[in-house]
């Protein structure tokens, strides 16, 4: 995507991730994110619907939104991955400066449900 494609990104704290379901139903889910060089970072369950899409179909779309998910820009067309320790940590390091202490209470609560958690880069196509 060219720079101009990528401005409506720039500085987002919240992003709709649309994945696809097997049925190619998509599923949008709003998701906490933090932006370095183009790439989105964000970290969920390891066992999350969303993950397991993304395993089986990395193409995925994005759009800027609210807190709730209200869209407030367009789709774009992005991959996502789901990064090893090295890349977790980083964005980790990202999210942790983009949230604060929202971010130390949600990893407080995710610790208390069962299973790993994942990070995942998010690059706009």
């Amino acid at each position: 995507m060219n720079s101009n494609g990528f401005t409506q990104f720039a500085h987002q704290k919240y992003l709709n991730l649309d994945t696809e379901r097997q049925t190619s139903v998509p599923a949008a889910t709003p998701v906490w994110c933090a932006e370095a060089h183009g790439t989105f970072y964000l970290y969920t369950l390891e066992h999350a619907s969303k993950v397991t899409r993304i395993r089986n179909n990395p193409k995925v779309r994005i759009v800027p939104c609210d807190g709730h998910g209200n869209t407030t820009g367009d789709w774009g067309n992005a991959t996502a991955r789901i990064l090893d320790v090295h890349g977790a940590a980083r964005g980790h390091q990202l999210l942790n400066q983009q949230y604060g202490w929202l971010k130390s209470l949600g990893d407080v609560f995710s610790r208390l449900r069962p299973g790993a958690r994942v990070v995942m880069a998010i690059d706009v196509v």
